[in-house]
Order: C-alpha cells, then structure tokens, then sequence
C-alpha cells in the first residue's frame, strides 16, 4: 500500500493510507474512539460531538519551515487550545492523538448526558436493548449522574409508520442523521428528511408511498438507538435469546450474504423460527447491506401452505403415503417405461448438489440428456465460466472501480433485478467510473451513466455487434456516442461487462454473452480485460443459482463442468412440445412451476408426471407423485453468484412436516435406480462435485467456510461504529477460476424481430408477485401491480390518459393494466410491468377498457 502516513494514536505508531480519518486509523490498532453519526461507510459530518479528541502536530520553524524538536530530539507537538472532532480530521505525518485524557473524558459524559436528557429509559422494553450502541457508551462513558429537569423532558410519538416497513419512535431518535445520510449518500433514495428545528426537529417521510425504497431496512441496523425498527421483528423477541445462523440470499445472483436471527417459540409448536433477516458483512459481495426483498421474503418458509407429506395419486386423487411408498412408485413407473423417453425440467433457485444429483439421475439413472431449466430465459453460462469477472480477494482494502475504469450494461434494469450490483455501478460511477447503458428504455441508471443509449426494440444484438465493431478501430473523431463509448470501454484500465435478458430472446442473450465476451478479449495494446482483478462478465441471472445450474450440467448439450455430451436432448421448449404430442412419457419436474408459468399447457400425454416443491403448484396439482421439500433455510448446501462464487449455507429452522432435503430425495431415488448407496449429507455431494468440475477443484464445506479480517471492521464489541450487521464468522466463500478461450467466440447469427407498429417490452419489478414474494406479508402492499407505461404521443394515438385501465394481449393471454403515460419512454415503445416474464419483444395489442 503506497502513501502510508504514520501518527501515534495513546503512544502507539499506526501507519494508514494517506486521506484515512483519525477515528478509523485508531480502529485499525483496535483503540475505539465512541461515535454515534459517524459510520465509515458514510462521509463524516461531526454531528453529535462524541469522538472529540485531542490533536496535536508537529511543530515548524516559521523561517526555514523545519521540524522543531525538543531536547532529546523528539518533535514538538501543539495540540492547540480545543478538542477536535477524530471523524472529521484526516490523519497527516507526525500527529499525535490522545483519547483517555481528562478534557475528552469530560467530553464525553456532556455529550451522553445531553442525548439522555430527554432519551427514554426504557432499555428493558427497548428493540435495540442488547445490542444498543446508546447503551453500551452510556454504560463505558456516562457519568451515572443526570442534570435535566424530569418536568422538561420532550414527549414525542412512539409508533410512527415512516412506510409499511419501517417505524419510528421519535421519543428514542438522537438526530445523528445515520439513516438520513445513508438514503442520500449510499443509495440515492432521499426520501426521509428532517422537519422542523430545535428540540422539535424530527425524522419525516418525503415520498407516498412511505419511505419509499428497496433499502429502507438497512437504517434499522445503522440506527444506533431503538429509533427505527422494522414492521415484522418489533417487539417480536431480544437480541440475547435468539441464535445467529449464517445463509445466503436464495433470491438474486449477486450472493448477498445474510445472518438469520433464529428462536425457539411456543406459538409455532416448538419449532426453531426466523425472527428476522441481517446483512453479514461481505466486502466483495454486499458489503454490510441487503436489499429490503433479501431482507423481508423469508417468511415462505415457515409458510402453512407448505407440503408436509409425500402424495401419489389414487383413484384420481392425490393421497399421502410413506416416503418408502412415494420413491417406490416413483422407482417402479419409471422403471417400467422401458426406454421411453423421459424428460427433466428444474428451477435455478435450489443448490448445487441439488442440482448436481438432479442431472445425475437423468442422466446416470434414466439415460436421458432431455434435460434443461424450466424456465430458460438466459443463455451464456459457459461463456461466463471463461470470461467471467476476477476478484482481488483484498478484504483490508478492497479495490472498488473507479477513475480511469469502464462498465457496460446491456439490457438489464438493475435497480428492479439486482439492487446489489446496482448499488455497485452506481457507487463506481460517483467515483468516476466511465458507465455505458444500452438498453431500449431508459432504467434508473441512466442518470448515472456517462453514456446512455436506447436501442430500438428488436436490435439489442446489432447494438452490441456495432459496439464491438467500434471498439475494434481507432477513432480520433468519433461520429455518434455509440461509437464514443465503444472507444472509453476498451481504453479502460478496468472493464466489467453486465447483460440480461429484458426485451430479448434466449437465443439473443447467447448472442450477446459471446459479443461481450470478445469484447472483453480485445487487447487494443494492452492486456485485454480478462483473467485480471475487476474484469470480465457478469450475467444478470434471474435466480440465486443459476450460474450453479450451467455449471452442474443442467443443459442438453453438456455435462456438468461444460463436457459436451455425445448426443444433445431436449432443450425445455422441446421437451413442453413433446410432453404435447406425446414424445416424452415422463417428466420429472423440480422445484419449478412450469403449468403456472405458462410453458406446459397441461400434462399432455404423460404417463407419469413427479413434482418436488414446497407448495402445490399447478403442476404439482397434476402430478402422480408431489415429493415435499425443503426450503434453504431448513437444510445446508451451496449457491453459486453470478460472479462465480461458491458460498455456503447453513440450516437455521426445524424442517417442516416430513420434508427433506432435494438432494437428499434425488440420492434415495437414484439408489432405486441402481446408482448406488446414496450420500448421508450434502457436503459429501459437494465432494464429488468438486471431482466433476474442474473450476471447483480444490473446494470442501471447510474452504468455503474460511474467513479473514475485514475491513471495515464490524464486530458485536463495536455496534456504534459499523451498526448491527453481522461479523463474517461463517465463511467468504471461493471464486471458481476462469479458463480463458484461445480464440474469441464464435457469435451465432441471430434472426432479431423489429416490431412492426408499438413495441412492448416486460420490465421487471423487484416486488413482482410470485411463488415467494407472495407469501411476505409485509411486503403486500408493495407488490407490483400490472401498469403499462406509454409515451404520450403513442397515449394519445390509443386513447389512454394516466390512471385509465388498459387490456394488453401477451402471448395468447390478456393481462389488464392501469396506465402510466411517461415521456421518458422514446416513440414507438411500451412498458408492462408487475407481470410474469416473456421473453424477447412483443407487437403491442392494447385496448382501453371503458369504466
């Protein structure tokens, strides 16, 4: 680490990176100056006065500008006549702080005494008591004596909804500003503010809805009093009688790391349950923040509508029976099809080894490569595995993009499918990353994009073509900002390439993945932009796995580790069109829904249909056999980012019903299927994951659970300075190596659709009603609804005015909206969203409905 300055905090030399404050120079030493609005995420404001120090420097002769020295020929230090605040002060050469002296001590009582004044002392029935920063400095630094008149005490509000989230209790909010400043400064969303002045200023929401943002629970866990508290855990159990247990996001591919606070309750007959869900610091990953949808959708796990038992069907009727029974008839019938076709369609949002025995038994048990995610929206997952994005594995001082560096996104609403990497880009660019946007509408990113561009609907893969092309030639005077931008990517020092799947096909994603791919590739002089710490690509996946499914093999065409297979099976739309016209006599579906996602209309001609879910789906309703599951939280196993890393999880909550674990139906199936005694836990199916896939070489449950200091530091002993988020105790996970291509990809040719007359586009929603989302109740009011958003020239052409109701065809089916005109939207385009997924672009069929 170059521009090291070194300064002696209570007589110890520390040594920091030029432009670190006094208050975390003496962190990294473990001397904790108290704060309470200081966070080190957050830029210093010296608010609430509790970090004052004493500061003294070197002294200079005024004339020749040397050093002067005393006696013994130590340097003369003028710590000058007040107390400096050490959050706001940056370290310089030679300074010298004092944090136990006298004046600070007594700075220090003032400042608890002031914020007790008319503080409620109510820490027994207080949410934060336990793990309350206010509390714990009171008792370290307060003086145990108060001054105030009890008759001048201020009296305030106690249950204030800021939204349908969150609550505030104004008698308990000390004005730091922490959540303020965190809705400002790290996530763009400044929706809450402060209203009025003096002992009446007040914490107020500026937005309808209410507190308006994805990340509103993250100022609960930065509050460093009992002020804020989230809808669901208020009042719902103390911080000492519940057990943290380490699990990751099963909802975005960003791998958010999460620490569910866990109890034991009477009310649900003894059963261990999640209380609530907390950030788990991960510098590379989520840092110390979730999104609110990782934060508040787990309660389908503990949902009453969970199967509990397995089902076959008899006399028409789905009827419950013993494990034995259920995997017996399963066993039996597929057996007995003798070499008929059989089919197996699965979602990514369940584990690797899951996945992994998933492929086994289809391929190994029943000899069939008709194998596939049910829902294939992306394609690019072998591209990925050569080109991907490279972490400099630095927790102490994480490299982040920034000046000088260069990320694209192509077709991808970041904001709406992964707040995390949005957070990420945005963050980058107020560095002053150079960001490309390429998409057909305009997303919330635009505005902090140095270039934005808007394809027309239908052209994503000749925008991206043409943008490779640019990128190949020099330009001195370029022609048009595609060309502008094309040229700042490949001069970045450092790339990162992100696309999705928002108004393209699969077979238009594939495109993309392998254009971005060599433009990742293009040395331009340098060294290209893959296989190097901050480089490479980044798909949007629409799940938490599914990267781990790609890589377990889940695809006709290869096995896991990308083996191309000696013949090819089915794809999933093949396989909907066998189960059709008869071709596929089985099919064995897991953890998807592909009846109540509208891809298989029925069960068509099967003679057998098996489902392994949580709930009774649509197709589950249709099956022979339902085979109970678990949900991640109930059992241990791995997910795999987007970014290629393998992380751990943990079971947290007593299983429900007689459910177990897929990989663990899987093994007992596939030991009726002649494959051998089946593994007793998950982590020997890891192992032999680790055997078949050459990028998990070397990985075990014990590698992936290794830990280093991190930086910042977030400790239970130092809740003031980085908040309630949990320590990283339980593992950072491994990033799969790439293996690079020889040569750049071959890009398929691909047959894009231009709409004839008014585009239609899905856009996602972070809230979109479905399978999980629904069962959250406090998220409820969020959902997204169906609304369509037009331009208002193309309004006008249909008759539509804001807040008319609206008829919109998709793919065979109506879908009613309300309207939203947006001029922000170009001509020629229209936006439906709070709807399932479609994919590519459709021509608009849009009628008013008269009320």
């Amino acid at each position: 680490m170059s521009d090291l300055i070194t300064l002696t905090v209570d007589g110890i030399d520390v040594s920091v990176p030029k432009g670190t404050l006094v208050v975390d120079a003496a962190k990294r030493i473990e001397n904790d100056i108290p704060v309470f609005c200081y966070h080190p995420k957050m830029a210093p404001v010296g608010m609430c006065r509790m970090c004052l120090v004493e500061i003294g420097l070197p002294m200079r002769d005024r004339a020749t500008g040397e050093l002067m020295t005393n006696e013994d020929g130590s340097p003369q230090i003028n710590f000058g006549r007040g107390l400096q605040t050490a959050c706001t002060v940056q370290v310089s050469p030679g300074m010298v702080v004092r944090t136990q002296t006298q004046p600070v001590t007594e700075a220090r009582e003032a400042v608890i005494e002031f914020l007790l004044s008319s503080h409620p002392l109510d820490c027994p029935i207080c949410d934060k008591g336990g793990e309350c920063p206010l509390q714990n400095l009171t008792m370290a630094h307060g003086n145990g004596n108060g001054r105030m008149v009890y008759t001048d005490k201020m009296k305030q509000e106690k249950h204030v909804p800021l939204g349908d989230m969150i609550f505030l209790d104004r008698e308990r909010c000390i004005q730091c500003a922490r959540c303020i400043r965190f809705q400002d400064e790290v996530v763009g969303d400044p929706v809450i503010q402060f209203h009025n002045r003096g002992r009446s200023l007040e914490i107020a929401t500026m937005s309808d809805p209410g507190f308006d943002s994805y990340w509103s629970g993250n100022t609960t866990d930065i509050c460093p009093v009992g002020a804020l508290t989230t809808a669901d855990f208020r009042f719902g159990a103390r911080p000492w009688e519940m057990t943290p247990v380490a699990t990751v996001s099963p909802h975005g591919p960003a791998g958010s790391n999460m620490t569910f606070s866990t109890r034991i309750e009477a009310a649900a007959g003894g059963r261990t349950v999640i209380k609530r869900v907390m950030p788990r610091q991960h510098e590379i990953v989520n840092e110390t923040w979730i999104s609110d949808r990782d934060r508040f959708v787990h309660h389908f796990a503990d949902a009453p509508e969970r199967l509990r038992q397995p089902l076959v069907r008899k006399d028409g009727k789905l009827v419950a029976v013993s494990w034995d029974e259920a995997l017996n008839f399963v066993a039996e019938k597929l057996n007995g099809l003798g070499g008929a076709p059989v089919a197996g369609l699965s979602g990514d949002r369940v584990s690797n080894e899951d996945l992994f025995l998933f492929q086994k038994l289809l391929r190994k048990g029943l000899k069939s490569n008709h194998i596939d995610l049910a829902n294939r929206r992306m394609a690019g997952g072998d591209v990925v595995a050569q080109v991907g994005v490279v972490h400099d594995e630095n927790y102490d001082y994480p490299q982040r993009l920034g000046q000088g560096d260069a990320i694209v996104v192509v077709a991808s609403d970041l904001h709406e499918e992964e707040p995390i990497w949005w957070l990420r880009v945005k963050q980058a660019a107020e560095r002053g990353a150079t960001v490309v946007v390429l998409n057909a509408r305009p997303t919330r990113l635009d505005s902090f994009a140095t270039y934005a561009l808007h394809y027309r609907p239908g052209t994503a893969v000749a925008t991206v073509r043409n943008l490779l092309s640019s990128a190949k030639v020099k330009v001195d005077d370029a022609e048009s900002d595609l060309v502008v931008a094309a040229q700042a990517l490949v001069k970045a020092n450092n790339l990162v390439a992100f696309y999705g799947a928002e108004g393209v096909t699969y077979a238009e994603t594939e495109a993309i993945a392998r254009l971005l791919g060599n433009l990742l590739l293009l040395k331009n002089g340098g060294e290209g932009h893959v296989g190097r710490p901050n480089n490479g690509l980044i798909p949007v996946w629409p799940h938490n796995n599914t990267q781990g499914a790609w890589d377990m093999g889940v695809h006709p065409a290869f096995e896991p580790g990308y083996k191309p297979v000696k013949e090819a099976g089915f794809n999933a739309n093949e396989i909907y069109a066998g189960v059709a016209a008869g071709r596929i006599k089985a099919l064995y579906v897991m953890a998807a829904d592909p009846v109540g996602d509208g891809l298989l209309a029925g069960r068509g001609q099967l003679d057998l249909l098996v489902v392994q879910e949580l709930f009774m789906t649509e197709t589950a309703v249709l099956a022979d056999v339902v085979l109970p599951a678990q949900s991640w939280a109930e059992r241990e196993g791995t997910f795999t980012s987007g970014e290629r890393r393998v992380q751990r999880y943990y079971p947290a909550v007593t299983p429900v019903g007689e459910s177990r674990p897929d990989w663990q139906i899987l093994a007992q199936l596939g030991e009726r299927l002649g494959l051998g005694k089946p593994a007793f836990a998950a982590s020997l199916v890891f192992r032999d994951i680790s055997k078949a896939v050459k990028s998990y070489k070397g990985m075990d449950y014990r590698t992936l659970a290794q830990v280093v200091q991190q930086w910042p530091m977030v400790s239970d002993e130092a809740l003031y300075y980085g908040g309630t988020a949990f320590e990283n105790r339980s593992g950072l996970g491994q990033q799969c190596p790439l293996t690079p291509p020889k040569e750049p990809f071959v890009v398929p040719e691909v047959d894009e659709m231009v709409p004839n007359g008014l585009a239609l586009l899905r856009a996602a929603a972070l809230y979109t009603p479905g399978s999980l989302n629904k069962y959250s109740p406090i998220i409820a009011k969020r959902l997204a609804r169906p609304t369509l958003f037009v331009q208002n020239a193309d309004a006008a052409k249909l008759g539509l005015a804001m807040g008319d109701m609206a008829q919109v065809g998709v793919n065979g089916t109506a879908v009613s909206a309300q309207v939203r005109v947006d001029n922000m939207l170009p001509a020629g385009v229209a936006v439906l969203r709070g709807v399932p997924y479609w994919p590519g672009t459709a021509v608009a069929d849009i009628t008013k409905i008269e009320q």
